[in-house]
């Protein structure tokens, strides 16, 4: 077997890890496997334990996470733009996301630098792009909430599009971060 084929069987089995453990914290290794389109022996080659397999996903997710921010391009900008920018890259890692707040991702949090994000947020309050009078953690708590919501919406419509979904969670958190006028 090469190492191309290696890497694509693992990757596929964290792939199904991560969005089947996002709808279900409990789902069994056999039920990855087969959503990984390989036997439960393959699996257990890759991982032998479970806990292998969790370490491998909150890896995965700590550079997804790190990619996405490095795509967002945090330092460009005012506050609100880098964040508008983070909140595009992160809609479509709704699975990740999703398993990042259940018991089972934790790690995956734990290695995403929430720092910076406190940082574009106080960049925000600093150049008035993000109202003053919403604390940092109002605000990263906002975007993890409509994050969440749009991803439900998204679900739950099956006729909405993405370019869409993605224009309701900009348009709600630029409205809901922008100072007051007048």
């Amino acid at each position: 077997m090469t190492s191309g084929v290696k890497n694509r069987t693992r990757q596929a089995i964290i792939d199904a890890a991560i969005d089947l453990l996002a709808g279900n914290p409990a789902c069994s290794l056999g039920d990855i496997a087969a959503a990984a389109q390989v036997g439960r022996t393959t699996l257990h080659r890759y991982f032998g334990e479970r806990a292998d397999l969790l370490s491998a996903v909150a890896a995965e997710g700590g550079e997804r996470l790190g990619r996405a921010a490095i795509l967002a391009d945090l330092d460009r900008g005012s506050g609100a733009e880098a964040l508008l920018r983070l909140c595009r890259e992160y809609f479509d890692l709704g699975s990740l996301l999703s398993l990042m707040f259940s018991d089972q991702g934790g790690e995956c949090w734990e290695s995403q630098d929430e720092h910076s994000l406190i940082g574009v947020i106080e960049r925000g309050h600093a150049d008035g792009s993000i109202d003053p009078a919403l604390p940092s953690d109002w605000v990263l708590a906002l975007l993890w909430s409509q994050l969440y919501a749009a991803w439900e919406y998204r679900a739950q419509r099956q006729d909405a599009s993405r370019h869409h979904v993605l224009d309701l969670l900009t348009r709600t958190l630029s409205n809901a971060l922008r100072p007051p006028q007048g």
